[in-house]
């Protein structure tokens, strides 16, 4: 059975009979079967006949309500599910697969508090299922429960040492959370279990980890081998470019920026990432044309800062002052924004206007190191 579905409940096995009731049970148990055969092998229209044929016979048969249940979930119709486990608990609370299927649904809906009501309901009755609590801890972590998420990560493990989905929820929950190294620690158990059949997912997370712990050369590595696996692959692509980036080797990253926007060309972040490449190279005009080609697709902080910026590097600073005063506006608390204004009016001649713009940005009561050197170097000295 597919992800999607608990296992196949247990239907007991017809027995010969000869009264009424013997013949309706053994009806109800050979539809049953067949209904949830066919729902394996995703033929969902006929499985769906044979679970309505049992509510003809016996209007609230938990069989056919969670069968039917897990028919419109198989569909991705999870509010038409919802109605067919609602029923099924009603008539049989406490039913174990309508709740992991009930639960399920609501996780699909992003309704995680109440899919996460729901397996806690589960778990009295079954403490001890991995896959359930699996399921809890993901969404924990999917409403930034990190301490909860955690503990029930933790206790699949003690169950089942090396359990690939809580290991992998706990690299998703300290990424999460910004803590790189212990995040790290899971994936790299991931990929000691799993080295000669490594998910490409693995690698890139590894991957991302050490970019953004800034140690690029060892990302570089990962991406390197993430490539290797799919060359087209756009995370190992955009971590590659990223981690050049960090090693201020922008003519390495522009390629893989390129690589991106050969399969994507309509990518704004990444357009503006190769215009930021280009700029730092010395190369204003190939820049100039990646920010005006993110600014085609819509407005751009970036884009419109970095046409400011090559503005203000050709001596243009009227123009470049015009433009981050408007980004200011729309980004009041950006200090850099600032510090580049300051400095257009210092290349316009006006001292006293330099050091107001970066007293404007110290009246929000922001303390920024940067900011006050910059200022410090504006003042007349005592």
């Amino acid at each position: 059975m597919s992800d999607l579905l608990h296992d196949m409940p247990h239907i007991p096995e017809p027995t010969a009979g000869q009264t009424e009731e013997d013949k309706k049970f053994n009806e109800i148990a050979e539809l049953s079967k067949n209904g949830y055969l066919l729902l394996k092998d995703n033929r969902v229209d006929e499985a769906e006949r044979a679970f309505r044929k049992i509510l003809e016979i016996e209007e609230k048969n938990n069989y056919a309500l969670v069968g039917l249940g897990d028919a419109a979930r198989k569909r991705n119709h999870y509010r038409d599910a919802v109605g067919f486990y609602t029923d099924c608990l009603a008539f049989h609370p406490g039913n174990n697969y309508a709740l992991f299927g009930l639960a399920d649904c609501y996780k699909a809906l992003n309704q995680y508090n109440k899919a996460i009501e729901i397996w806690e309901q589960y778990l009295q009755h079954d403490d001890r299922n991995i896959t359930v609590l699996t399921r809890v801890a993901d969404a924990y972590r999917k409403i930034r429960d990190f301490r909860q998420s955690k503990i029930l990560y933790l206790r699949v493990l003690d169950m089942e040492e090396n359990n690939p989905y809580a290991l992998i929820g706990l690299g998703h929950l300290h990424y999460d959370f910004k803590e790189y190294r212990d995040a790290l620690y899971y994936w790299q158990k991931m990929l000691e279990l799993n080295e000669d059949s490594v998910d490409i997912r693995v690698l890139t997370s590894i991957g991302n980890c050490h970019r953004k712990l800034k140690t690029f050369e060892q990302g570089i590595y990962y991406f390197q081998r993430a490539l290797r696996m799919d060359p087209d692959n756009f995370y190992a692509l955009f971590g590659l470019a990223d981690c050049y980036r960090g090693m201020n080797q922008q003519f390495r990253s522009v390629e893989y920026w390129n690589k991106i926007l050969e399969k994507d060309q309509n990518n704004k972040v990444i357009l503006t990432r190769a215009g930021d490449a280009y700029r730092s190279m010395g190369d204003y005009d190939l820049a100039q044309d990646y920010y005006q080609r993110a600014l085609d697709i819509e407005f751009d902080v970036y884009a419109v800062l970095g046409l400011a910026l090559i503005s203000k590097v050709k001596g243009r600073y009227e123009e470049a002052a015009v433009s981050l005063s408007r980004l200011i506006q729309s980004d009041p608390k950006n200090f850099r924004l600032y510090l580049e204004l300051s400095e257009c009016k210092l290349g316009l001649g006006n001292k006293a206007a330099a050091i107001e713009v970066l007293q404007e940005f110290q009246k929000q009561g922001i303390r920024n190191q940067l900011v006050n050197e910059a200022l410090d170097r504006l003042r007349p000295r005592e």
